[in-house]
């Protein structure tokens, strides 16, 4: 278009330079293979139009095609080490992934009778973890699961969080109750704490708020221990409630309970019912005006859905309509529907 233009135009008018901006604009979207043709076809544009005025040996036409040809070099050398710091970003980041995929192994669909779901909202942009954590483990009458999180956000808290799944996978089967469970991971968070935290005056503020749960393969009367967790809802029907604790007990890390003193909470989890577990993450994300997000209240709209797919759906659009777009901190949930046993009797 401009080497047609500038041939229409009177002879007085030049409009040749004007090609530098052919490369410049294919380098926003393309390669530099594309752009190095699209610069060498800008300088034949302007030879073209020498050519066709008779002036293409004048001095000033051809320091118009050696501005060309210089410019087009710097605008392909700049493409290249674009897309090298691309190709660069790119191998960083699914390294990044796959190591924050192995820390948080994504949850079974379906173990025995519960169909599970799992949705996680990192706070820290290009993050997929942070310090919200959450894992199950299979035992010799159910599932065992714990959902936690990490004082602070982001990556800064992977490493206490990595701690806290690491022992809970360990030792989740080999203690009878929740809370002899809750006692080794308690004192696996305070070995961290001692040993690795640096800075004398920051050691009180490290601490993990965990939610342990116990659904048998079995029955309907689910355990829990909740150590400074939010409470967990319940789905039934029409109806959504919370099961609040009552003694509950501190966050791990902090007060090295004995067993005794960590709680064990039970309700009925029946066919039908849907537990949704949650951070803090989510209760606490604001809107314009600094309203908490509803939960329980916005979830009592979802109770028909058909699966725990199809609430975290909701809740995610929701979630994220409702702060804008942008979580204040990492936010977790777990959903979590008891089905119909389909081979009653095996583990």
């Amino acid at each position: 278009m401009i080497t047609v233009i500038d041939i229409l135009v009177p002879a007085d008018v030049h409009l040749g330079p004007l090609l530098v901006v052919a490369p410049a604009f294919t380098a926003s979207f393309a390669g530099p293979r594309l752009t190095a043709f699209i610069g060498a076809l800008a300088i034949a544009a302007q030879v073209f139009i020498g050519v066709h005025f008779g002036v293409l040996n004048t001095r000033n036409v051809m320091v118009q095609v050696f501005s060309l040809a210089v410019l087009s070099a710097l605008i392909v050398f700049f493409c290249r080490v674009r897309e090298h710091r691309r190709q660069e970003l790119a191998k960083v980041r699914s390294v990044a992934e796959a190591a924050q995929k192995a820390l948080l192994r994504p949850l079974p669909h379906h173990i025995g009778p519960l169909r599970i779901a799992s949705l996680y909202l990192a706070a820290e942009d290009e993050a997929e973890i942070g310090g919200d954590l959450y894992t199950a483990t299979r035992t010799d009458d159910g599932v065992r699961m714990i959902i936690g999180d990490v004082r602070g956000h982001g990556l800064s808290a992977v490493g206490e969080s990595a701690l806290l799944l690491g022992a809970f996978r360990v030792v989740a089967d080999q203690h009878a109750t929740l809370p002899d469970l809750a006692v080794a991971l308690d004192r696996s968070v305070s070995h961290y704490l001692i040993d690795f935290v640096d800075v004398e005056d920051e050691i009180g503020e490290h601490f993990i708020t965990a939610l342990l749960l116990e659904i048998p393969s079995q029955g309907h009367m689910t355990r829990m221990t909740c150590c400074g967790h939010p409470p967990p809802l319940l789905l039934r029907r029409d109806h959504v409630r919370t099961l609040t604790s009552t003694h509950p007990a501190p966050p791990l890390g902090v007060a090295g309970l004995p067993a005794a003193q960590y709680p064990v909470d039970e309700f009925a989890f029946d066919t039908g019912d849907t537990l949704l577990l949650y951070t803090d993450g989510v209760t606490e994300a604001r809107d314009g005006s600094g309203a908490f997000y509803p939960l329980a209240q916005r979830v009592a709209q979802w109770t028909t859905s058909t699966s725990p797919k199809a609430l975290l759906d909701h809740i995610r659009q929701d979630l994220l309509a409702h702060c804008q777009g942008h979580l204040s901190d990492d936010a977790a949930i777990i959903a979590i529907q008891r089905t119909p046993d389909p081979q009653p009797g095996r583990p």
